[in-house]
């Protein structure tokens, strides 16, 4: 089906009047490959001037420093029939001239429903002719996350990755794929009838391919296109599609002298043209139709062309099948069920035909232009098998689509292949087709395509399923909707929890499962309810106690609960009986450490309780249970002023999430926690990085989540330390960070981030009425502890101006709630605020103290301020002498930690005191020098380092200060930070 120009050109049919799409990608292979006149790569995240192909449909970018190739993308938008598919097959022939790697995939309407359809016909053969070795060499970390979605292995234990994180995987591997076997070209045909996990995540990745050696190119018809989809609209970028315009009547002539004879005269040509439209597929397939009627192409047969043209499509297409014979359309309209890719064999059991009628009536077919191919068969047109599966009665059609699915399971194609039939398919309350729904719903949801098992389940309990399976169905749908639409998900296990169970286990799976999204729903009142409900109703212990343990975990979130101190009484007396002989026990403990750390009760408590909850040890990817009790254990050890034992629990967390492949909300609480962890170290560089991590991955999971709330809050926290107020003033409202504040606890304290921001811009009184607010809702909780929830010092600092005595009241009351919790970063803290809103010699003293317990915590950065604060207080009472070492340190430490702002104001102070900003000396490593870690070994030992040292007692002050800050600890922890340090994770 090739056709040749006067000029020799190889073009294939169809082709005509197509110069300047061709140009268009012949232009962009060029760029690709480097032959571009004035093109450069710059390689991944390069920038620089934006050039677009002609009708804008090719936009790499340029840059860099060496003649390099550079990618981009090229859309086809077209109606049916204009020449695509033919388009596209010319480019996979250029590209392939041009030495390019190419990969090609094309949508099929019966294969939409199949997750991955286009995903597999892309990278499986690239990749599936490796043994399981080397694909675990060749993918890495990401083997389990995307081999079952590529079905190159089964699915592993554990959860289903979240649809984002198998995203990001298939970018990898795509990315990989771009770098390895540069230049590469995509090709991606009939887009519209691409499955949507497919299409999302080229859609998704398309602006990428601008940044790699790649060159994706798609095709599709405009009506038809999913939103998913949309990136190749071109709406998002503002550059528009190249679209196909019908054929000219110069061309049609072409074509028909092309096809049928130089000697078909004007007459017959132009009535080609007319009863075509133009439509290139149309064209090709009357002219070989007049030819093998015979048809003398000339003005007096031209009226036959309308009856001939008609046979092309529609009801002619059909009347053309029938005289085929019977068992020819049923061969037919088995292939035009199955979709693309058609075994004969499988085609001839769903027709009831043998092996060699098979042959026969594929041999027709080909003749007639409807079918071809021979080990594998393939409608020639998607027009002509569109037609072919609308023209079966409907009854019909059903009842192929059955037999199909029979078929498929027998041919052992699995439960998967055969689902998209029995999906068109009528209800019969047929355990079989329940069981095989079932079954192709847990291969996609752990294949990471939730959406595609939803529409199993839907359809299985439309069947639907015998009364003792009914819940168990239920609860799956319910499973398989958590992600994507949680208020579905509450509305079918509120359903499967009222009919009749007699599985004590399913039930309480339901219980746990609806607990679970109604809190992550900011549900949390129903959460509770339902735990305590359910914990009188059972009659199993072990059960009852992790009903109990949940019901403890979200009533600590409430920020409503009715009565904390009963439930802080109540958990106390549970957690010390119990021993942490297994997960339940273990989660009820670490909730008890959370409890304490609250409460203010001693640091050492909650840390004692910590460390027990965690001797069995805890997972943070354990689906059934949430990964809510471990990241509160980590952050027990973080207000415990051990900040280097909760970056090493959440690194390994953060760890286990990837290998999950939960980079949706997980992997951005991960980050942004993270990040929390970092800028209590006082290192705000690194917090920034993690906590905008975080925030990129919250944007994706979608506005006003729990996931997003927490990155934003704690990028607003960052940005102030960093002295960044309008910046993170914006953040904020562009997040609309602000009231209604979740109904959930949350750490840090939204509202008191939230007035700390405004505090910052200057609106004092609005700050107070806010810390208030929060205090009223803490204080009857007795959640009182400032490590966790400074709101009295920022209410303190508020109310200082109009209200001092009240201010020096509230921050009092502050002391001494950080002096009962210990931790000596809390303490140094308020007793800063304090001297703030004290003043005058008192303030002095206080700041010395507050530096003294600074200098024991890991809190970098609180201790620049209260040293800038000390050295600032000196000066202005004129004892400039005692405060240019305070000024200095404070100015080095405020360097170190990225507090670009204290910087400032320690600078203004040095300058107000006369005195010159010295050489600051670089932050170094983290690892201990030889004489910080003696001194911290002796000072463990309980011996005196100033002695065995040979120095003074400051001296050993600023040694061991040194060493708290590096590995994250104060004294009380210093003995296990010694055993083993942190890693240094950093996000991806």
């Amino acid at each position: 089906m090739v056709v040749r120009n006067g000029g020799g050109d190889r073009r294939g049919f169809g082709l005509f009047e197509r110069e300047a799409e061709l140009a268009a990608a012949e232009e962009a292979l060029n760029q690709l490959t480097g032959l571009g006149d004035d093109d450069l790569w710059p390689g991944p995240g390069g920038g620089g001037d934006v050039w677009s192909g002609p009708g804008g449909g090719v936009v790499p970018r340029s840059g860099g420093a060496a003649r390099a190739s550079r990618g981009g993308v090229l859309a086809y938008a077209a109606p049916a029939g204009l020449g695509k598919t033919t388009v596209l097959a010319e480019i996979r022939r250029l590209a392939a001239d041009k030495g390019c790697t190419v990969l090609a995939a094309r949508g099929g309407d019966q294969e939409q429903r199949v997750a991955f359809h286009v995903a597999r016909q892309l990278l499986q053969p690239r990749l599936a002719a490796a043994s399981d070795t080397e694909l675990r060499t060749r993918l890495g970390s990401w083997y389990d996350i995307v081999g079952p979605a590529l079905g190159l292995c089964a699915p592993g234990d554990g959860g289903p990755p979240d649809p984002q994180g198998l995203r990001d995987g298939l970018d990898w591997v795509l990315t990989h794929l771009a770098v390895r076997a540069a230049p590469l070209v995509v090709v991606l045909d009939d887009a519209h009838w691409a499955d949507p996990e497919s299409l999302g995540w080229l859609s998704a990745f398309a602006p990428r391919a601008e940044e790699l050696p790649m060159l994706l190119v798609v095709a599709y018809r405009p009506d038809e296109l999913p939103e998913s989809g949309d990136e190749f609209t071109g709406r998002r970028s503002g550059r528009r599609p190249l679209g196909l315009e019908p054929l000219t009547f110069t061309a049609i002539a072409r074509l028909v002298h092309d096809r049928v004879g130089a000697l078909a005269d004007d007459t017959f040509c132009r009535e080609c043209w007319t009863v075509t439209s133009g439509n290139p597929f149309e064209a090709v397939e009357l002219a070989a139709r007049v030819r093998d009627r015979g048809l003398e192409p000339s003005a007096e047969s031209a009226h036959e062309l309308r009856d001939l043209a008609a046979a092309v499509k529609g009801h002619g297409l059909v009347a053309t099948l029938e005289r085929l014979g019977t068992s020819t359309v049923r061969l037919a309209w088995a292939c035009a069920v199955l979709g693309t890719e058609i075994s004969p064999q499988l085609a001839g059991a769903v027709a009831g035909l043998g092996t060699e009628a098979v042959a026969q009536c594929a041999g027709r077919l080909r003749d007639a232009r409807v079918l071809a191919g021979t080990e594998t068969l393939e409608f020639v047109h998607p027009l002509i098998a569109t037609a072919v599966y609308q023209a079966i009665p409907a009854a019909t059609r059903v009842a192929l689509h059955g037999q199909a699915a029979w078929c498929v399971i027998d041919a052992g194609l699995g439960a998967t292949a055969a689902a998209r039939h029995l999906l068109e398919t009528h209800p019969e309350g047929d355990p079989w087709v329940v069981g095989h729904l079932r079954e192709a719903a847990r291969e996609t949801l752990r294949a990471g395509a939730p959406d595609a098992a939803r529409r199993f389940l839907a359809r299985a309990l439309r069947e639907p399923p015998a009364d003792d399976d009914r819940a168990a169905v239920l609860f799956e749908l319910g499973s398989a909707s958590l992600l994507t639409e949680p208020a579905t998900t509450v509305n079918h296990l509120r359903a499967a929890l009222e009919e009749p169970v007699a599985d004590p286990a399913l039930r309480h799976g339901i219980v746990y499962r609806l607990s679970q999204v109604l809190a992550h729903s900011d549900r949390l009142v129903e959460a509770s309810e339902l735990l305590g409900r359910e914990s009188r109703l059972t009659t199993d212990a072990r059960s009852r106690l992790r009903m109990q343990s949940e019901k403890f975990m979200w009533d600590a979130f409430r920020a409503d609960e009715p009565d904390s101190p009963a439930r802080s009484r109540r958990l106390a007396q549970l957690a010390d009986r119990l021993t942490g002989r297994d997960l339940t026990e273990r989660y009820v403990i670490g909730l008890r450490a959370w409890d304490a750390t609250l409460r203010g009760e001693p640091s050492a408590v909650a840390v004692g309780h910590a460390e027990r909850a965690l001797a069995g040890g805890l997972s943070w990817a354990d689906e059934s249970r949430g990964f809510e009790v471990p990241v509160l254990v980590a952050l027990t050890f973080l207000y415990a002023d051990r900040p280097g034992r909760a970056e090493e629990l959440f690194a390994a967390g953060t760890a286990e999430f990837e290998r999950q492949g939960w980079r949706g909300a997980h992997l951005s609480f991960a980050y942004t926690l993270l990040g929390y962890i970092r800028f209590r170290r006082g290192r705000l560089v690194e917090a920034e990085d993690f906590v905008r991590a975080g925030l990129r991955l919250a944007e994706r999971v979608g506005p006003r989540t729990p996931a997003l709330w927490y990155a934003v809050g704690v990028t607003v926290e960052v940005l102030l330390a960093r002295g960044r107020v309008e910046e993170a003033a914006r953040i904020a409202r562009t997040h609309d960070f602000g009231e209604p504040f979740p109904a959930a606890v949350t750490f840090p304290d939204s509202q008191t981030v939230h007035a700390e921001l405004l505090l910052a811009g200057g609106h004092v009184e609005e700050a107070a009425a806010e810390l208030a607010a929060v205090g009223r809702r803490l204080d009857p909780r007795g959640m009182r502890n400032p490590a966790w929830c400074p709101w009295q010092l920022h209410l303190a600092l508020a109310e200082a101006r109009e209200t001092p005595e009240r201010a020096r009241e509230t921050v009092r009351q502050a002391v001494v709630r950080a002096r009962q919790y210990g931790a000596p970063s809390a303490i140094g803290q308020a007793l800063r605020v304090t001297a703030e809103v004290t003043g005058g010699d008192d303030g002095v003293k206080l700041l010395e103290e507050s530096v003294d317990w600074l200098e024991r915590s890991p809190a970098a950065y609180e201790l620049a301020r209260s040293l800038v604060a000390l050295g600032a207080a000196l000066r202005r009472t004129g004892r400039t002498r005692e405060a240019a070492p305070y000024l200095y340190r404070g100015l080095e430490a405020a360097q170190s930690c990225g507090a670009d702002g204290l910087g400032t104001d320690a600078r203004a102070e040095l300058a107000a005191a006369g005195l010159r900003p010295r050489t600051l000396h670089p932050a170094g490593t983290d690892a201990l020098t030889a004489r910080e870690r003696r001194a911290a070994e002796l000072t463990v030992r309980g011996q005196d380092p100033a002695d065995a040292l040979h120095t003074d007692l400051a001296a050993v002050t600023l040694l061991l200060s040194a060493v708290y800050r590096k590995l994250g600890t104060d004294r009380a922890g210093l003995a296990q930070a010694l055993r083993g340090g942190a890693d240094d994770p950093h996000p991806a």
